[in-house]
């Protein structure tokens, strides 16, 4: 058998690829997020994640709808992790931001 590169499908090494790469975006984009506004900003993460999953379902082409749902469904699962990185930040793992000033205040009064 010989294997011709135009015959060979490359649809899953790419959304591999874009899945892995969207994943890497969004772990310091959550670091960042939680660190100036804290977990307050989680309906950002929520209103991306709809625009995208919507987007998604209206894309005709498999490997951009891959993509775009990979997106929202990224954005949905870092509303969780901003409050993973929350008691992260807790437990001294990561440096506290002006986000937490104003939580920590809120708890005072």
């Amino acid at each position: 058998m010989n294997f011709v590169i135009a015959d060979m499908n490359f649809n899953g090494l790419l959304t591999g690829l874009a899945t892995f790469i969207v994943i890497g975006i969004f772990h310091p984009i959550v670091i960042k997020a939680e660190y100036y506004f804290g977990v307050k900003c989680w309906w950002i993460f929520a209103t991306t994640g709809i625009i995208f999953a919507l987007l998604s379902i209206m894309i005709t082409s498999i490997i951009w709808s891959t993509i775009l749902g990979v997106i929202a469904f990224s954005s949905f699962w870092s509303i969780l992790e901003l409050i993973h990185q929350r008691e992260r930040v807790r437990k001294g793992w990561f440096p506290e931001g002006p986000g937490h000033k104003k939580e920590n205040n809120q708890k005072h009064l």
